[in-house]
C-alpha cells in the first residue's frame, strides 16, 4: 500500500489505525484521524484551485472544491489504491460487505490522510492529497466534472444503453406553502431509489445521488 501512495511511514501505529473500523472494536479507530484528514484534504483542494484558477468566482471555486471531495471522489481513490484491502472490520460489518461500502471507503481515505499529515507533516499530506487526486483536479479545473448527479446518472446509464430514466412523485405532504415531495427513481422500469425535499428539484437530485454512489460503488466505471 505504501508503494501505492508514494510514501513510507515512519511510525507504522498511525498507519495501521487509518484502517480500523469502529466495529473491529480494538480499542481504538480511524475516526480521529478522519476528522483531521477532512480539514487537510478541504485546505489543500481548496488553496490548489484557488492558485490554479485565477479566474473562478467563489461560486465556481466551491462547486469545484465539491466535485474533488465528495464521497464519490474519494470512493474513486480508494477503489484506484485498493484500499478495501487493508480495511479491518468487525465480524458483522464484514460479512454486510463493509469493505466495500462508499461512507466507509471515503472515511478511510480521509483516515490515510490525516495518517500522513501526523507521521510526515501538512507538506506530506498535501503531497499525497495531489497524487491521490491528479486525475480529478484535472478533469473539474478544465470544468468537465461538475455536473450534478442527474447530469451524472443519465450519463452512466446512457454509456450502457438505458435512456429509460424517469423520477416519479409518489408522495406529497404539507401545505401548499410548505410541501414536502417524495420521489422515486425508476430506471428501465426498475426502482432503484428514493428522495425527498421541499422541491420536486430537490427531491430529485436526492434519489439520483443515492442512484449514483450505489453505481459508483458496484463498478469501476465512473463518470
Amino acid at each position: 500500500m505504501q508503494e501505492s501512495i508514494d510514501y513510507t511511514f515512519e511510525n507504522e501505529s498511525i498507519r495501521a489505525r487509518a484502517f480500523i473500523h469502529s466495529s473491529a472494536d480494538m480499542g481504538e479507530s480511524y475516526e480521529r484521524l478522519e476528522f483531521l484528514g477532512d480539514a487537510v484534504l478541504e485546505l489543500t483542494v481548496s488553496e490548489l484551485i484557488f492558485l490554479r484558477r485565477p479566474d473562478f468566482t467563489e461560486g465556481e471555486l466551491t462547486k469545484s472544491r465539491a466535485a474533488l471531495v465528495n464521497e464519490a471522489a474519494l470512493v474513486r481513490v480508494a477503489k484506484a489504491l485498493n484500499l478495501s484491502e487493508y480495511i479491518v472490520l468487525g465480524r458483522g460489518e464484514q460479512n454486510s460487505g463493509g469493505a466495500q461500502k462508499p461512507s466507509i471507503l471515503a472515511d478511510v481515505v480521509e483516515a490515510l490522510i490525516g495518517a500522513v499529515y501526523l507521521d510526515g507533516g501538512f507538506e506530506s499530506a498535501q503531497a499525497l492529497v495531489e497524487r491521490m487526486l491528479a486525475k480529478s483536479i484535472e478533469k473539474v479545473l478544465s470544468g468537465g466534472a461538475n455536473h450534478d448527479y442527474k447530469t451524472r446518472l443519465q450519463e452512466h446509464f446512457h454509456k450502457k444503453g438505458t435512456n429509460d430514466i424517469k423520477y416519479l412523485v409518489y408522495k406529497e405532504e404539507g401545505p401548499p406553502h410548505n410541501k414536502v415531495f417524495y420521489v422515486k427513481l425508476v430506471v428501465g422500469g426498475n426502482e432503484l431509489a428514493k428522495g425527498e425535499g421541499r422541491s420536486k428539484k430537490t427531491a430529485e437530485q436526492r434519489a439520483a445521488k443515492e442512484a449514483y454512489l450505489s453505481a459508483v460503488s458496484e463498478a469501476d466505471e465512473v463518470d
